[in-house]
Order: structure tokens, then sequence, then C-alpha cells
């Protein structure tokens, strides 16, 4: 008997989470798995982060249930952050501490979304993108870029897809999957579209600023007019190395925020207290970690895109963030190496799992079936025996 919800039994599995595991089943077995599926920064959180976090625990100060918002003083420091760095005019009480970037997404959609609701994505997207708008009985409503143009979708693909019950828009930029950035003007135009309808919010998702090549982040909630119509999303795995400690935000009109905390107060409540000590430290201490962090991915951007554009069949653009490269494979479907035939980028995700001992991710949970998702967020001897392994493996194709 089924005793499961409609809701959870429609969910779908996180499709990196799912091959992280196949890569650890491997490793269990003792076969060698160079892991290149998750989004995870192959850092150690910075010393200084860690010493405050030390600090917050023996002080003995921070046991109890923290507010459900977040403390007052990192609320307050991501506002200056925002302000400063992103030239966004907020203040603490439009601040939502939550556990992740993952955790803020569900907090707005659940606030936002009533059935039938429709929330345009931007695609490629991040695979929770899809299931989260789902599990808030929203309808996802995808608008797609492509190679050609970075996997940038445009202002008027945007605006040809607004109906009367879209709800939401959301983007990320720097990109998961595509390492896309979305420039000041490109921004500019979407807000355009979207100020002509004013019950549309913007979901902005920042998690990968710190990571941008370009030399400019620029934030939807700066451009004139938009404000009030967007809700800034980020949090500290990336940008900091702070994958495991779980602490992202919202920032947005304080309407949303204040339903943002009356939800995340009934599932959730304020999260993990020394984290938040520790993130306290990490947006307003010493950036050069982070600094170093972001030029050793560039290095490694440039290190896979030389390699990839060694590999026949294989075409790839130019990721402008991020830490993910996005490969077109479908040169090799219908391929065969005379025992399994490539149907599509799932199956070659797992010959390259089964035959070269490399974990990536099928393009088809990022919208975008064609490709694959594969993370430079390795050291450089990983990647390059993990590209020489694919390289070897994909020439038994055929």
């Amino acid at each position: 008997m089924d005793m499961l919800s409609n809701r959870i039994n429609s969910l779908s599995e996180s499709a990196t989470l799912a091959m992280a595991q196949k890569a650890r089943d491997y490793k269990a077995k003792g076969i060698d798995i160079i892991s290149l599926s998750l989004g995870e920064p192959d850092f150690k959180t910075p010393k200084h982060i860690q010493e405050a976090a030390k600090e917050a625990i023996d002080s003995g100060l921070y046991f109890a249930y923290p507010p459900v918002p977040g403390y007052q003083d990192l609320r307050e420091k991501i506002a200056e952050k925002l302000q400063k760095d992103n030239h966004i005019d907020v203040k603490a009480e439009n601040v939502v501490v939550s556990a992740g970037a993952k955790h803020t997404l569900a907090n707005i959609f659940m606030a936002l979304l009533d059935p039938g609701d429709e929330v345009i994505v931007f695609s490629p997207y991040w695979v929770s993108y899809a299931e989260i708008i789902k599990l808030a009985e929203g309808t996802p409503v995808f608008i797609e870029g492509t190679i050609e143009n970075d996997f940038k979708a445009s202002a008027a693909q945007l605006e040809a897809a607004i109906t009367d019950k879209t709800k939401a828009v959301i983007y990320s930029s720097p990109c998961n999957p595509t390492g896309a950035v979305f420039s000041r003007e490109e921004l500019g135009a979407i807000g355009e579209v979207v100020k002509k309808h004013p019950n549309i919010m913007v979901v902005a998702d920042e998690i990968y600023e710190h990571i941008n090549f370009t030399g400019a982040h620029a934030s939807m909630a700066a451009i004139p007019g938009m404000l009030e119509q967007t809700v800034t999303v980020n949090g500290f795995a990336k940008g900091y190395a702070m994958t495991g400690w779980r602490v992202g935000y919202m920032a947005g009109p304080l309407w949303l925020a204040k339903a943002c905390q009356k939800m995340q107060g009934q599932v959730t409540s304020g999260i993990c207290s020394i984290a938040q000590r520790a993130a306290v430290t990490a947006i307003s201490g010493d950036m050069a970690p982070t600094k170093e962090m972001a030029a050793a991915y560039l290095r490694r951007r440039e290190l896979v895109k030389g390699l990839i554009d060694e590999i026949p069949g294989v075409k790839a653009n130019l990721p402008q963030g991020a830490f993910y490269i996005f490969p077109d494979i479908s040169d090799y479907f219908g391929k065969s190496d005379g025992e399994v035939t490539i149907n599509n980028a799932s199956d070659l995700c797992l010959y390259i799992l089964d035959h070269a001992h490399v974990s990536t991710v099928t393009g088809e949970a990022f919208g975008e079936p064609n490709c694959i998702r594969i993370s430079f967020a390795a050291s450089d001897e990983d990647l390059k025996e993990a590209l020489r392994r694919i390289k070897e493996v994909l020439a038994k194709l055929n």
C-alpha cells in the first residue's frame, strides 16, 4: 500500500546528489573515482572563520535558540554588504537568514505561490528550481538560452512567456550549470520587461557572486525601479567554502521578508547559532582567501576548457563565472562501443562513470538534454586525469 503523498511521489530526486551517491558506491568498493559532479568547493573553510566558530562555542553565549530570521548583527552585516558591494538599498529588517540558499528558495516560493501560479525559469537552470516550484504547487515555465549565446535567455523571450498566471521569474548569475553571467545591461533589459508587470517578483540567485571572471557582478535589485520587485538570494557556501555550515539568506521587500520569516518559524526556526557566528566573521572579515579561491577557479577554467577542446565531438563555451563547464556532447548520441549504445546525456554520464570512473551530471537535470555538467572544483591533477580518462573512453564510441 502506497501511503506517501502525491507531493513526494511527484518530486524528482536531485540528479547531482544521485550521481554523487553512485560515485560514493564505487569508492566504497575500492574503485578510484574522480568526482566532478557536486557543486562543492574543494577548499577548506578559511581559518579565521573556523576560529570564529570556536570562539562562539567557548563564549557560552550561543547555545539557546537563535531568532527565527537570524541574529540581528548578522542581518545588519548582510545589509551593509548588499548596500556597499551590490548597491542594493536594504536594511536588516529586509534580510532573513536560512539553512542555505536552497532553504531560502523554498521559503520564497512557499510564501509567493498558489496552485497554478507560473514561475518563468531561465534555462539551463539549477536542478532544484523546478522541483521547489512544483512543491509549492506552482508551475515552472522555461525559457531557454543556447550555447551560441552563452546559454542566456533574452528579455524578449521573457516578455513572450509572461501570462496572467505569471507570479515570479528566477535566474542565477553567475549561473549553475553554465557559468553564464548576466551583464548590467542584460539585467536592465529584463528589468524593463518586469516593470510592466507590478505583480511579478524576480528571484535573483547570486550564490556564485564571488566566483565571477568578468570583473563586474551585477545585481537585479540595483537596477533602477527593481528594488521592490526583486528578492536577492545569496549565501556563504561557495564564496567562503562553507557548504557544510548551511548559511544562506534572502533580502527583499519587507512584506516578503516577513512572510519568509513566518514560514521559517513554522518549519525550522532560526538556523544553527554557531554557523551564524562564523558567518558574521566571514562577511565582515578578510576577503583574501575568497579572492585566492576565485583566482584558482579561473586558472582551472582555462585548464579544463583547453582539455575539453581537445576531445573530438565535444563543444563548450567559455564560462564567465561559477566553477562549471557545460559542454554539448550530443555528437555522441547514437554511438556505441559494441556493447553499450549512448542514447542521451544520462547514458553518457553513466558510461563515463562506469568506464572512466569520473562522475559528471546529465544536462537533462538542468533543462538542456544535449549537455553534461562538469565541475572544476577539484585539484589541477584530478582535472587533468579526469579529462584524460574521459577523452580515452569517448574514443571507444563510434
